[in-house]
């Protein structure tokens, strides 16, 4: 089953400047409680789908909300000459085929 399968919804959007943030949520808790037990979304893959060290990936989980939220760094500044994102929201696409 990949992610897009199973989460309500898979966003991204700036967290300032310098920051892009990945949302996934889930319609319950059993979606929300597979994903988490499955492990699949782990700084490794996360490093590895946006070229991003791995110690840079910040991962969060929110069980009241039945979301988890991943903050990683950009590699341009939002606005800066050679972005091609400014508003971070073109980013969450990569976590579609993600296997949970």
């Amino acid at each position: 089953m990949y992610l897009q399968d199973i989460a309500r919804v898979i966003r991204s959007k700036n967290a300032g400047p310098r920051c892009t943030t990945l949302d996934i949520m889930f319609n319950n808790d059993d979606d929300y409680n597979h994903v988490i037990r499955s492990g699949a979304l782990n700084a490794e893959l996360i490093g590895r789908l946006y070229a991003t060290p791995v110690d840079k990936v910040r991962i969060l989980e929110y069980p009241v909300a039945r979301a988890i939220k991943i903050a990683i760094p950009r590699k341009v500044t939002a606005g800066d000459p050679g972005d091609r994102d400014v508003y971070g929201a073109q980013q969450h696409a990569r976590l579609f085929k993600v296997e949970v």
